[in-house]
């Protein structure tokens, strides 16, 4: 293996890692309740970045970006959609639902595949439209079985699809680190607003608990520019086809987790719902790679 490809599996296996290990890391910040949590995510988060802006030298690159009216639109968007991903994900970790969360991202990349289709107009293979229908079979069962719909889920899978759509359209021009403190400067106002209506209220968790609680909300935003950063890293070493199999470890993980460590209840209708969407996946992965070798043996032989 190269070496930029060693670094580049380092990196990605570190992103997704860290991810896949956040449902450990947000019932240490309770009594904080989700919109807290998310508000102190967002205010940290800019405030780490600006400061990874100013020693890179990449504030100049920040301002431009300020500056475009489209882009500026295009990214507050973006942070809206990853706002309300960010709450949902908290909120399904802190309520009991980390299974929810971890179906979330592994319907995702068949979220994208629909939202290509719709968005882009793209037309899809026969593997891809199979592994959509087993994928909304796989919804079904899991409705019925468990009498509910996995809103969490769902909306975990849609809002981070949209998001990707709008990062992939912008992610040539501008930088993970400049995107995301674009997109927290948008969220900041109303996030510090909320933290202060919650002091002058008497009812903030932080700073009410001790250093160490203090300390781990504000580490909240270390922890989302961080693997953000390894991502862009690895993107950039990788071939796509390694990074869409890497994607799969953090909801592994986050499955894991929830099953094992939360002790979460596993019916045999979520079990059969798993089990379909990890076939949809494998269909949908193997199709992507045979179609990317194919892409491959075609731009050689031309």
């Amino acid at each position: 293996m190269a070496p930029t490809s060693r670094s580049g599996l380092a990196l990605g296996l570190g992103a997704y890692l860290l991810w896949g290990f956040l449902p450990l890391y947000f019932p240490l910040l309770s009594p904080a309740g989700p919109v807290e949590i998310i508000a102190h995510r967002v205010v940290w988060s800019l405030l780490f970045c600006v400061v990874i802006l100013l020693v890179t030298r990449q504030w100049g690159l920040f301002t431009r970006v300020v500056r475009n009216r489209r882009m500026l639109g295009t990214l507050a968007l973006a942070g809206m959609l990853v706002a309300v991903n960010w709450l949902v994900f908290v909120y399904g970790v802190l309520s009991g639902h980390t299974v929810d969360t971890a179906l979330g991202y592994y319907i995702n990349p068949l979220v994208t595949v629909g939202i290509a289709v719709l968005a882009l107009g793209e037309r899809l293979r026969a593997a891809q439209w199979v592994a959509l229908g087993t994928g909304a079979v796989a919804v079904v069962v899991i409705t019925v079985g468990v009498g509910r719909l996995p809103w969490i889920a769902l909306t975990l899978a849609g809002t981070f699809g949209a998001y990707g759509l709008i990062k992939n359209r912008v992610g040539r021009t501008v930088p993970a680190v400049a995107s995301l403190a674009v997109e927290t400067a948008v969220l900041s106002p109303v996030a510090l607003g909320y933290l202060l209506w919650l002091g002058a209220a008497g009812t903030a968790a932080f700073g009410t608990n001790g250093t160490p609680h203090v300390l781990a909300l504000v580490a909240s935003g270390v922890i989302t520019a961080v693997p953000l950063l390894l991502f862009g890293g690895a993107a950039r070493r990788l071939p796509l086809s390694v990074v869409g199999m890497l994607q799969y470890l953090a909801p592994t993980l986050q499955f894991a987790i929830g099953v094992l460590v939360f002790a979460e209840q596993m019916p045999a209708a979520r079990w059969w719902g798993f089990a379909l969407v990890w076939v949809a996946l494998v269909i949908l992965t193997t199709d992507g790679l045979r179609a990317g070798r194919a892409d491959r043996l075609a731009r050689r032989a031309a």
